[in-house]
């Protein structure tokens, strides 16, 4: 599963998203990181221009 799937599941913590960029960045998987999140393009957006916490806002708005 992927972090927004696990996080939208209540399974972890929005902080555990340090954890699966540290994962991506010691992988040699060929996914973007978004792809590797499991973000589509709206929350990759709101993430890049925004911040952590804009992105944590939009997922739980989905909750």
């Amino acid at each position: 599963m992927t972090f927004k799937e696990k996080y939208l599941a209540g399974e972890v913590e929005f902080e555990a998203i340090d954890d699966y960029i540290e994962e991506w960045n010691n992988s040699s998987t060929d996914l973007t990181l978004a792809k590797f999140l499991g973000l589509d393009g709206e929350e990759e957006d709101v993430w890049i221009e925004e911040s952590d916490e804009a992105l944590q806002e939009l997922l739980d708005s989905k909750k």
